[in-house]
């Protein structure tokens, strides 16, 4: 073969390259099919973002509903109790409490003594804790012979599709502080157990 004869298949090789370069069909297809997953990711990752944001915020306000409720009163029953419990359990609504989700609150009066260290008088919930332990408190809060409401709430938040990403659930949770308001301590279940 002459070098002259490959001219001609060169010519009409860019001319071939030249025209499907040109050619735009499908291209608008293609791209989408590229962007499309990542898309999804966001619309998803922002939905479940939201929630976990949401659900969050009702875990503290469920914290300090609960502190709040018991500290307005000078006695708390267990029927008290037992319906903090349940008024602040609606603050979770629309999200589930069910057991899958493990929503554990507690209750618990501290009294501060004149060393300064919390303990326990009383404890009801999900998680009690003993009567008589200690419990770190902050500084700005630990005055002598004193009493305080304190409220723990946990809330195992289960993505719905990140679950690849969090198959055990996000575990979410917050405390609260409270004052007794009518009187130096709350009692429960009876005087005994106060101040």
């Amino acid at each position: 073969m002459k070098a002259t004869s490959i001219g001609p298949i060169w010519r009409d090789m860019r001319g071939h390259a030249a025209k499907l370069r040109a050619d735009r069909r499908g291209l608008a297809a293609v791209e989408f099919a590229f962007i499309l997953p990542v898309m999804m990711v966001m619309l998803f990752g922002t939905v479940e973002f939201s929630s976990a944001i949401a659900i969050d915020r009702k875990v503290t306000l469920m914290a300090r509903t609960l502190s709040d409720l018991t500290s307005q009163g000078t006695t708390a029953s267990s029927a008290d109790l037992t319906n903090f419990f349940a008024a602040s359990t609606g603050i979770m609504t629309p999200y589930p409490t069910t057991p899958l989700t493990t929503l554990r609150s507690t209750i618990t009066q501290l009294y501060i003594d004149n060393s300064r260290v919390a303990k326990v008088k009383w404890s009801q919930g999900s998680d009690a804790i003993t009567v008589g332990s200690t419990v770190t408190i902050p500084d700005t809060l630990a005055v002598a012979d004193t009493y305080l409401i304190f409220s723990q709430v946990s809330y195992k938040y289960l993505p719905t599709v990140g679950y690849v990403l969090a198959q055990s659930g996000i575990t979410m949770s917050d405390f609260a502080y409270t004052r007794p308001r009518q009187s130096r301590c709350v009692s429960y279940p009876d005087s005994t157990s106060g101040c």
